[in-house]
């Protein structure tokens, strides 16, 4: 059951024009049509398509794909996200894990990234999707490299030591599976956190990906921002720096586009000569990869072993 409260962002017009540097095509039907026809038939998600996102050709081309696991609904209510909102998701399917991997051997991806719905209705908070995936993906080929974009696994808990402990056992689970990259975005500014997050918090998500790094030092760890909220260029280098001290090693920076005239609206549009100063701001910093550009997304190029600015 997904929500039907009306949004109080439908009667805030777009900012101004989308830009040129960000009409990019999404790409030939013939780059498209065998991926979304291998989802469809092994009855998938991905955040490619549920979020629309505009390089899914070009990663698609490039055997990377990114699978939503947990179901199309999420239990969150974040005010920039395309991807539906709801309390009462459906139950979990037990043969989820199987048919992502028979879709990652049919289109012969080589890197996978697993993402998920937030699910808080859920025990373990969704742990389980990532490493029963991990494990049936390996099970068919042994070869094929995992990152993981999870959610904050937090909740259920009244005492904040008891959360804090809960939390740190699920992130434990996923590590213990061993992905070649922990992700997890801060998304925006410290500022802006309670309007574009609803439910997650900028420290909580900092503790988390600090924690990350002590339980396994050898997962390189990595997050993302989105621009365009409102945030200013000086925040933006506050939250680089509170990244890397927390020890974070790969960033990503895009810019933020309004599904639909029931999210956030964008504030501004950032432009490509923006992005490649914050890129060099963040190298300078210390991060190991870093991919900033008007387009990129989390996902962006991310199996690249080196960082590239720009698109």
């Amino acid at each position: 059951m997904t929500s039907t409260r009306p949004s109080r962002y439908s009667a805030i017009p777009p900012a101004e024009r989308l830009p040129e540097w960000l009409r990019r095509p999404v790409g030939t039907a013939s780059e498209l049509e065998g991926v979304q026809e291998v989802v469809k038939q092994q009855r998938l998600h991905t955040i490619c398509e549920e979020g629309r996102c505009p390089n899914r050709a070009e990663c698609y081309a490039a055997g990377t794909a990114t699978f939503l696991l947990g179901g199309p609904i999420c239990t969150r209510s974040c005010a920039f996200c395309q991807v539906e909102k709801g309390q009462a998701p459906a139950p979990l399917d037990g043969a989820e894990p199987e048919r992502v991997a028979e879709a990652v051997r049919l289109l012969g991806l080589r890197y996978v990234v697993l993402t998920a719905v937030a699910r808080d209705d859920l025990a373990d908070h969704g742990a389980v999707l990532f490493t029963a995936t991990m494990a049936a993906i390996r099970a068919v080929d042994p070869a094929v490299a995992i990152e993981v974009l999870t959610p904050d696994f937090w909740g259920g808990h009244r005492e904040e030591a008891a959360a804090v402990a809960a939390q740190r056992q699920r992130l434990q689970m996923v590590l213990n599976a061993a992905p070649v990259c922990f992700n997890h975005n801060l998304e925006t500014v410290e500022r802006l956190q309670g309007e574009v997050r609803r439910g997650a918090t900028y420290r909580r998500s900092l503790g988390l990906l600090a924690v990350a790094r002590e339980l396994a030092p050898a997962i390189p760890t990595k997050s993302g921002l989105m621009l365009g909220l409102g945030e200013s260029r000086e925040e933006v280098i506050a939250t680089l720096g509170d990244l890397r001290a927390v020890d974070c090693q790969r960033l990503t920076l895009g810019q933020y586009l309004r599904p639909s005239l029931a999210h956030l609206p964008v504030a501004r549009y950032w432009s490509p000569e923006e992005f490649n100063e914050l890129g060099a701001i963040a190298r300078e910093m210390g991060f190991a990869q870093v991919r900033s550009g008007p387009l990129v997304r989390s996902s962006y190029h991310a199996a690249g072993s080196e960082g590239a600015g720009g698109e």
